[in-house]
């Protein structure tokens, strides 16, 4: 273990992927769009080690905004379709896309800032609402352009991450912090979501019995 951590180590990893050339920098977080599974945050320290912070923050940029949108352009075809008909027929599915309809640019930019909320759920979501292609272009371009930068800024000298522990130390906290605040704001923003649901369905129930009456 402490050779794999040793400079030397991390030295000839960046050079073996740095000779792998651009493209897997930009494929590898394009396919972490349709693959949420993957480790977007690995994908963009490995470009911005290997290519320098604006190269490897423009390459996993790239990546990352052309695999999102490419998501929510196949879902906005097909999404309502019976084979993925599964998708829409999922409670919470539908109460979100309800609520992005009213909502619109504001709570899914916030949600695409922070790198640990589930933004294949708010490609799924995006695609599926009435919102339009230009308006969730650019919402990805700017919230992915602040989220990516954040991580590439934090993850661009792994050499010093192992040579120098406070260093170290501040940025599992800064990590923390993004997690703790990007969960908190998916929360708050569920929350609300059930709470608008209600609403609604308590407003139809009023209309209903006004109607009988």
């Amino acid at each position: 273990m402490p050779d794999w951590f040793s400079i030397e180590t991390l030295t000839d990893l960046t050079h073996d992927y740095r000779a792998l050339g651009p493209l897997i920098g930009i494929l590898l977080p394009f396919l972490e769009a349709f693959l949420p599974f993957l480790p977007l945050v690995v994908f963009i320290v490995a470009n911005v080690n290997a290519y320098g912070l604006l190269i490897g923050f423009l390459i996993s940029w790239i990546g990352s905004v052309a695999g999102s949108y490419a998501v929510f352009l196949v879902i906005r075809k097909y999404g309502r379709a019976r084979v993925l008909g599964f998708i829409t027929r999922h409670v919470r599915i539908q109460k979100l896309i309800k609520w992005v309809e009213r909502n619109g640019f504001g709570p899914l930019f916030l949600l695409v800032c922070f790198p640990f909320t589930p933004s294949a759920l708010v490609n799924i979501v995006a695609g599926l609402s009435d919102m339009k292609k230009n308006t969730y272009f650019w919402t990805l371009a700017l919230g992915k352009l602040i989220m990516i930068f954040v991580v590439s800024f934090i993850g661009s000298d792994i050499k010093a991450l192992i040579t120098q522990p406070i260093r170290t130390a501040i940025v599992i906290l800064l990590i923390a912090i993004l997690w703790f605040v990007g969960k908190a704001i998916e929360k708050r923003i569920n929350k609300k979501v059930e709470a608008d649901f209600r609403l609604i369905s308590s407003e139809r129930k009023n209309k209903r019995g006004e109607s009988l009456e």
